[in-house]
């Protein structure tokens, strides 16, 4: 595999954690959470100001992760507490990190080269095959650790409260306080992303969350068609199919850059991509009714 096909790869693995975030949101809860563009540069913005300042690596992730749990909060607050659409509520909380984020900066963008991070861990000589293993050791653990959670009484009342929030209700459970939990995860694991990805890149800029809740949307969608095809019940199947959901969405864009395609285009096929997952499945359904 060449290295442009390995990056890919290293990218889908950093991008992970927010298609597991959106798996939580759409998927488990039902609510589409338009957070992610701005929980994502908030890890992105939060990871830059803390490695430039020397602290350890250790310390900047938790701290990441709590900042996009905040944002999660707040957007589940102004939606269950104000009775706002979840939509809408995660769009405002997304205009307003967007301030946030540029304020924390302090400037459009910061260069994160030579500074150490999570990727300065060596174990072989080659950096590409460093990187792929850090981002797999923590991915593993975070899907591990996903469906450990989705299988405790919490995460059972998760998956009830997203499916049939009357009943949940009825049993004596909490709806608003899980919602509000969720997304809270959900945007932790999101800003997780925003993390890896910075030092992926070497740079944190104020504007790349811009449009990436279509990357994680399209690797829920691409693992839901697979899901649907292969009839996967299993929840901790579903999060395998939402990670390789994740690596086929970046494999898809890496081979259209390898085309020479203009990467002006880029977005516009991306959008064209997640809309083909969306249709084929309905395409197919309207097909075998006629």
């Amino acid at each position: 595999m060449s290295a442009f096909y390995l990056s890919a790869l290293q990218l889908a693995l950093c991008l992970g954690p927010m298609a597991l975030g959106i798996y939580i949101s759409m998927k488990v809860f039902n609510i589409p959470d338009i957070t992610t563009d701005g929980s994502y540069t908030l890890g992105a913005v939060v990871t830059a100001i803390m490695l430039t300042q020397q602290v350890p690596t250790w310390m900047v992730l938790p701290a990441c992760m709590l900042g996009g749990a905040v944002a999660g909060i707040c957007t589940g607050l102004i939606h269950t507490k104000l009775k706002i659409d979840a939509l809408l509520a995660g769009i405002l909380v997304m205009t307003g990190l967007y301030s946030i984020n540029l304020i924390l900066l302090g400037r459009s963008n910061i260069p994160l080269i030579n500074i150490p991070g999570i990727f300065s861990f060596h174990f072989f000589a080659d950096d590409i095959i460093n990187q792929l293993l850090v981002a797999g050791i923590i991915v593993f653990f975070l899907s591990a650790g996903l469906r450990f959670l989705l299988k405790t009484d919490f995460g059972i009342a998760m998956r009830a409260t997203g499916n049939n929030p009357v009943m949940t209700q009825s049993l004596g459970i909490h709806n608003d306080r899980i919602k509000i939990l969720g997304l809270a995860l959900a945007n932790a694991f999101t800003a997780l992303s925003g993390f890896l990805v910075a030092q992926y890149q070497n740079f944190t800029d104020v504007n790349m969350g811009i449009g990436i809740v279509i990357t994680g949307l399209g690797s829920v969608l691409i693992a839901d068609a697979l899901r649907q095809w292969w009839q996967v019940t299993h929840i901790g199947l579903q999060i395998i199919l939402v990670l390789a959901g994740s690596l086929i969405f970046q494999m898809v864009l890496a081979f259209t850059l390898a085309m020479g395609i203009d990467p002006n285009f880029l977005k516009l096929i991306t959008a064209l991509f997640v809309l083909l997952i969306v249709a084929i499945p309905r395409l197919s359904k309207a097909i075998k009714r006629k």
